[in-house]
């Protein structure tokens, strides 16, 4: 029985308090009935800002720079559940200095973007993918279950607050950025009996400052490593990204904009910088084919990914392969001129090309840009086609004004 429990306890946080709760006694079985299992858009409640904030030059967008006028903020504990949301101005957070966020990365957070299309509407892009994404990461974090349709009709009156900071200029969105952190004011390593999720928003432009569609250069040095299998690199959390700052610092002083991320005596390869990655070949068998890296445990599954997965999948001039890829196997395709692009994906960028890799001591070459770029080009154009509402009535838009 207690074997049980503690299964429950480390893969599911709010069912284990409700288990604890129900083998306790009728006082605390009364208590249960109070538990808030997840916040409620109806109870949400707004405070509008009385000092609006000066909006940036829509020309001069920085990525995470600037912020919104307003926030969203809810509470958990394991007592109550959740608190009723608030959308209030934008301000700091106050936190206990023993917040298990700031000691032991009990955090996780997302990404996503509304879009301003051109006759004034605003949407979203598959937004319940992000949520999805959200609630496993709550998971592996041992932080609170919630209901990801009721915080995305919170997101949605949060973006229709701010409507007028989501930028119109086609390379421009509004950024959005949840977040839920650990904020049990204790020094001991165990799951969080309080927890705050939030919600921010700023307007930006390209993620890269030499400008969107630019290729980049990467270091590929297998000694370094982002994630492993049994790892936790297929969540979308803190700990997977700052140990990274040092390799990119690394990859920077050789002249190089993003890391390519190696994984094992095969170096296969995993990601790019916090991008999916993806390549363009004529295969073995003579097959033009667009190849990806499986969603096994080590990558995140990426909201931009999915969605190139399942349109590349609709086209009959080339084929779609889910499949790991070795350094080795780019290597020989460029030697046998059968690579034609590589990639990133991802929501900050959408498409970057690739087009240099500094691998053991050679920068080689890839041809990304010199064979035009086609199928980036064109899996971009589709995207955000999609995105900024030029392809009307798509089911990945999420209307939000």
């Amino acid at each position: 029985m207690i074997s049980h429990i503690s299964t429950r306890i480390l893969f599911n946080v709010r069912k284990h308090y409700i288990v604890r709760r129900n083998l306790s006694t009728s006082v605390c079985l009364k208590q249960t009935k109070k538990y808030a299992e997840t916040f409620l858009y109806s109870d949400l409640t707004i405070a509008r800002t009385h000092q609006p904030r000066l909006k940036p030059d829509e020309n001069d967008l920085p990525f995470g720079r600037n912020f919104s006028d307003h926030m969203l903020t809810v509470d958990w504990s394991t007592e109550h559940g959740w608190s009723a949301p608030c959308i209030h101005p934008f301000a700091n957070l106050s936190l206990h200095p023993a917040s298990s966020a700031l000691h032991y990365a009990v955090e996780l957070f997302e990404g996503l973007k509304a879009y301003r299309c051109d006759d004034g509407r605003v949407i979203m892009f598959r937004p319940l993918e992000n949520m999805k994404r959200m609630m496993r990461s709550a998971t592996r974090s041992c932080l609170p279950e919630f209901d990801g349709p009721e915080l995305l009709k919170c997101i949605v009156e949060l973006i229709q607050l701010d409507r007028e900071w989501v930028p119109g200029a086609r390379n421009s969105s509004l950024y959005i950025r949840p977040t839920m952190i650990g904020t049990e004011p204790s020094l001991g390593v165990q799951q969080p009996h309080f927890a705050k999720l939030f919600v921010i928003t700023g307007p930006v432009g390209p993620y890269f400052s030499t400008g969107s569609f630019n290729p980049v250069r990467l270091l590929a040095d297998p000694q370094y490593v982002r994630a492993f299998k049994g790892g936790s690199g297929d969540s979308k959390i803190g700990s997977n990204y700052g140990p990274t700052l040092a390799i990119q610092k690394i990859a920077e002083l050789h002249g190089c904009q993003q890391v390519l991320w190696l994984l094992g005596e095969e170096e296969r390869i995993t990601e790019v910088g916090s991008m999916n990655f993806a390549l363009v070949w004529i295969n073995e068998r003579g097959d033009k084919e667009l190849v990806t890296p499986p969603l096994d445990g080590v990558i995140l599954p990426g909201v931009t990914r999915s969605s190139v997965v399942e349109l590349v999948r609709q086209w009959d001039d080339i084929r779609l392969r889910e499949s790991r890829v070795t350094m080795a196997e780019v290597l020989a395709s460029l030697n046998e001129g059968r690579l034609l692009e590589m990639f990133g994906l991802g929501t900050a960028c959408v498409i970057c090309p690739i087009n240099e890799v500094l691998y053991r001591g050679s920068m080689v070459h890839i041809p990304t840009m010199d064979n035009g770029a086609v199928f980036a080009r064109r899996i971009l154009e589709n995207l955000t086609d999609i995105q900024y509402g030029k392809i009307k009535n798509h089911p990945w838009q999420y209307a939000v004004c």
